[in-house]
Order: structure tokens, then C-alpha cells, then sequence
């Protein structure tokens, strides 16, 4: 590629140029034959921006609120996995860029840095992501370490009763490390547990805030 990246395919690009070909792989990829992942990113190239007319746009601010933290812009940086793949300083580093921009990094429960290595890393706001495992001492350790460490709100994602079958990961023969948040809880493998009850279950373990993602239809708040 020749010149600087200016859109988020060309950076893609400089990934897959850089990054070995399973960690590239795993960022990549989605689950089975990626039908979702395709879904998501047409749905989201179908999205458009619907210009004001006749108007001043001598000062525009993009500035909004999320549970009333002013970001500066509508745009969060979502809960991921494994930074430390593509960077030595890992979460932290993207820690230190979402508060650079002024808005709010969400911490996966999967991350290669821990969350009090996030939290000390700089001064912002940040969620921490996580399940309801079926071991509830698991996710009242998460919970009440992420609040004490700071962490204004819980996202918690309520999809995955169980993994996606990621098939470059199978073929790549990728092996997940240690979780560093559960270091001295369990192993690798962590099982979640698909509940209706899920606030009520870490309302028991925290005063925070909680969202929840991967909501797919309204029926499923019913």
C-alpha cells in the first residue's frame, strides 16, 4: 500500500500485511460460513448520513452522552478480545486511545490485560463486559473488581449460551490462552449459561449501571 491509511479498509489492510495469519484470522473472522459477519457490515453500508441544508456548520459538535458521560463523539470502542496480538501493550494501549479521543472503551472479559491493568493505565471512563457464568462466584469476582477498579457500567452480553464455531480458528488450530482475568479462578474454558434473570443476578453483586448487547429481536426482552 502506498501512502498513509485513510479509511478503516486500507488499516485492514495494513493488519493482514503485519499480523501473523491466525491472529489476523481471529479478528477477521466470525463464526461457520461468516453469513453474520457479511450481514453486519452490508447492514452497516446501508446506513446513511443525512445532511442539514441551509444551516450554520461554523461550529459543529458531535459531542453526546452515554448514561451521562459526555464522549465526544457517538462512537464507543466495543468489547474485543486478545489486543495483545496485534500490540505489546495490548488493552492498555487502547485504553489510553479511547481516553485520547475522549470517549469510552469497553473492556472484554477476554482481555490479555487485566482489569486493574486497565484501570491504572489512565484517567477515563470505562465498561467492563462480561456474562452470567454458571459459576456466580466467577462473575460477582469480575463484577466487584471492576467496580472497585472504577468501571462506571457492566455490559453484559446475554448471546452466547454457547461459542460460535469459528472455522479459520479450527483450521489455523488455535489455541486460547490463559484468561488473565480469571488467573486463580479457572481454566481456559469458561462456560456461560443462557438465564432469563441476568440483571437480577449481578444487580445482587453490584450498584452499577448495566447494558446489555447482542439483543437481536424485541421479543427477546419479553
Amino acid at each position: 500500500m502506498e501512502g498513509e491509511p485513510v479509511n478503516v479498509n486500507e488499516f485492514q489492510e495494513l493488519a493482514r500485511q503485519a499480523l501473523p495469519k491466525i491472529y489476523y484470522d481471529y479478528y477477521s473472522g466470525g463464526a461457520e460460513d461468516e453469513y453474520t459477519l457479511k450481514q453486519n457490515v452490508e447492514a452497516f453500508q446501508g446506513i446513511t448520513i443525512r445532511p442539514r441544508i441551509l444551516v450554520d456548520i461554523s461550529r459543529i459538535d458531535l459531542s453526546t452522552t452515554v448514561l451521562g458521560y459526555k464522549i465526544s463523539a457517538p462512537i464507543l470502542i466495543a468489547p474485543s478480545a486478545k489486543h495483545k496480538w496485534a500490540h505489546p501493550e495490548g488493552e492498555v494501549a487502547t485504553a489510553r486511545a479511547a481516553a485520547a479521543c475522549d470517549t469510552i472503551m469497553i473492556l472484554s472479559y477476554r482481555s490479555t490485560c487485566t482489569i486493574e491493568e486497565v484501570a491504572s493505565s489512565c484517567n477515563a471512563v470505562r465498561f467492563f463486559q462480561c456474562y452470567v457464568y454458571k459459576r456466580r462466584d466467577i462473575s460477582a469476582n469480575l463484577v466487584q473488581r471492576a467496580e472497585r477498579c472504577g468501571y462506571k457500567a457492566i455490559v453484559l452480553t446475554v448471546d452466547s449460551p454457547r461459542l460460535g464455531r469459528r472455522e479459520k480458528d479450527i483450521k489455523n488450530k488455535m489455541v486460547n490462552p490463559q484468561l488473565k482475568n480469571f488467573e486463580g479462578l479457572v481454566s481456559t474454558q469458561v462456560s456461560t449459561v443462557s438465564d432469563t434473570l441476568f440483571f437480577p443476578i449481578i444487580a445482587k453483586y453490584t450498584s452499577m449501571q448495566c447494558l446489555t448487547t447482542a439483543i437481536l429481536m424485541e421479543r427477546n426482552m419479553h
